[in-house]
């Protein structure tokens, strides 16, 4: 069968990269390792298609369901739905330092002042204050996420297409 991968695999690892980038920058190692798993997934999809395996798609499909869920949570998180908090949980980075979106500093807009001399912070950190952004950096993380969730939704449905495919060209 004629099935090209390249248009929608390659937006979705354009959308995985940007995402690994920017996590990295603000230090979630949370994020990072998922990133890294759904690069890794969607090559695997790439793989699966290029390669007619059908088990490969549905490898992939299923990774799809739980990268849904995930960027489902980062919503919740950054929207602080429920009894999570951004000030007290420190989930993204495996509750190893206190770092946090890298958007909080350099959103568009934003004004970062320093607080000098403050008690409130570690020996190796430092106080800030944020104003004047555009967009604060909790919408521009749930943007992101929801743009993964779409695209994902595209992808599950894609792999769930090109399988079926496969399959029913096996069969004949």
């Amino acid at each position: 069968p004629a099935v090209t991968p390249a248009p929608s695999f390659a937006l979705l690892q354009v959308a995985a990269l940007e995402r690994q980038i920017f996590d990295f920058l603000g230090y979630q190692w949370a994020p990072i390792l998922a990133n890294f798993l759904h690069i890794m997934a969607v090559i695997l999809g790439i793989f699966g298609t290029i390669q007619y395996r059908s088990k490969y798609l549905m490898m992939y499909a299923v990774w799809l369901v739980l990268w849904v869920g995930w960027n489902a949570f980062i919503i919740c998180f950054y929207l602080e739905v429920g009894r999570l908090s951004q000030d007290r949980d420190f989930i993204m980075t495996f509750n190893t330092s206190l770092h946090r979106s890298w958007w909080m500093e350099n959103g568009p807009g934003c004004l970062v002042t320093p607080v000098m001399n403050s008690n409130l912070a570690p020996e190796d950190h430092h106080v800030i204050t944020v104003s004047g952004c555009l967009l604060d950096y909790q919408y521009i993380e749930v943007v992101s996420s929801a743009t993964q969730i779409f695209l994902a939704l595209f992808g599950f449905v894609y792999a769930c297409y090109v399988s079926k495919v496969f399959l029913e060209e096996e069969d004949s």
